[in-house]
């Protein structure tokens, strides 16, 4: 599943994402939401999202919809 509606990913969802230093080469970086920062319902580029390490980047895939209890 891509990152581009906001409706997808919640706190505690498993994602990759690319940071903005790797947009160039697509590196992706693994890691569970912490903070949605993107308030639209929908981003062509993937919805923004801080991970729980303080990584921020765009989300490219959502690996498992699992939010924290």
């Amino acid at each position: 599943m891509n990152g581009t509606r906001r409706e997808d990913i919640e706190p505690g969802s498993e994602v990759n994402i690319v940071l903005k230093k790797d947009q160039r080469s697509g590196r992706l970086t693994h890691g569970f939401v912490k903070d949605i920062l993107t308030s639209a319902p929908k981003h062509t580029h993937g919805i923004k999202v801080r991970l729980t390490s303080g990584e921020v980047g765009r989300v490219k895939e959502i690996i498992s919809f699992s939010p924290f209890s």
